[in-house]
């Protein structure tokens, strides 16, 4: 089921943020550079997020993946759909080099940051990156302030995402349906960190570009706290919904006190432009199982549709977990026509 363009299970157990520099190990987990089949240690302490005031720069190479989809890496031929996961803190600036190694015009942009016209990514603003040419785009985020009078001012925190605005058209609508797009985290100083991180686009009828029973299956092991990043993109209405987990619906996902007021919800709108993070305690609760996400729009569920696998302690696969993964790689999921196209 595993392609260059759907990572496989075990490429999502080692999936982790990019934060390029010198800081990033200081403050965020380490990129992860080889898949792993086993799970990873939960940390020894809880880990924050310290906000750097730092510069990182990253490379990214905007490529084509087969005949028809196209993908962000952050290595020549390793270009994935979504593309990499991208992190800051409020503060924090980051320079992206994009090589565009196709022969079609794209570029990137981000949502949630700073940035000035030259970096925002449109042919409107002539800041599109034209076949076999490289650009450097900058980004930079703040922290809450006060404002005119009595204005509070937010700060860039937030679970964001970036995306191509160029390729087929002025919109980059050919380029978004066709794979160029990825998360785009912005922690505020002390938020707590995950040990998984798993990013989930929903594309039209599709989920990371593919259907059921392709989609990706996302791995964790019991009690490790795991980030998921929803993204909408395409011309479609969504709703992301987790089987067994529930989250807050705020910035973080994780209630502040006893006395929060954010509703707790375990199935949340994802329409086109839209994005939302939140983390969860796998298998709180409810133990290890194979549970399902999917869109809650009845008649997409099946071609949308996929597995959040919660592993034994010891990282074993429950036998009722397995059979239910066999069942759903056995099971006709339907489909959607006019749409096969998306999912490569």
């Amino acid at each position: 089921m595993a392609d260059n363009h759907a990572p496989s299970t075990a490429r999502n157990l080692t999936r982790r943020s990019i934060l390029a520099g010198a800081a990033a190990g200081a403050a965020f987990p380490a990129v992860a550079t080889a898949a792993s089949s086993a799970p990873a240690a939960a940390p020894q302490a809880e880990r924050t997020a310290r906000a750097s005031g730092k510069t990182h720069r990253i490379t990214l190479y905007a490529e084509a993946i087969g005949d028809t989809l196209y993908g962000y890496g952050l290595a020549p031929g390793e270009a994935t759909i979504p593309g990499p996961l991208l992190e800051m803190v409020e503060g924090d600036t980051m320079e992206i080099t994009l090589v565009n190694t196709t022969d079609r015009r794209l570029s990137i942009h981000p949502h949630g940051v700073n940035y000035d016209v030259h970096s925002d990514g449109s042919p409107f603003n002539a800041s599109a990156v034209e076949a076999g040419e490289t650009r450097t785009y900058v980004w930079t985020t703040t922290g809450q302030r006060s404002g005119p009078g009595r204005m509070w001012l937010p700060g860039s925190a937030g679970y964001w995402h970036y995306h191509d605005h160029a390729l087929g058209s002025d919109h980059g609508t050919e380029g978004i349906q066709k794979g160029l797009y990825g998360g785009l985290i912005v922690r505020r100083k002390g938020d707590v960190l995950p040990d998984k991180q798993f990013t989930i686009v929903f594309n039209d009828m599709t989920v990371n570009n593919k259907t059921a029973p392709d989609t990706p299956m996302f791995d964790a092991v019991l009690g490790e706290r795991v980030e998921f990043i929803a993204i909408g993109h395409g011309n479609m209405e969504h709703t992301f919904h987790l089987h067994a987990h529930r989250w807050a619906d705020n910035r973080t996902g994780m209630l502040e006190g006893p006395n929060d007021p954010s509703p707790v919800v375990d199935n949340k709108d994802l329409n086109p432009g839209n994005s939302f993070g939140f983390q969860v305690i796998a298998g709180d609760g409810v133990g290890p199982g194979a549970w399902m996400y999917h869109c809650h729009v009845q008649f997409h569920s099946d071609p949308m549709s996929g597995i959040f696998l919660v592993r034994n302690e010891d990282g074993s696969i429950p036998d009722h977990a397995q059979e239910a993964i066999d069942y759903f790689h056995g099971h006709h999921h339907g489909g959607h026509e006019g749409h096969e196209g998306h999912s490569g």
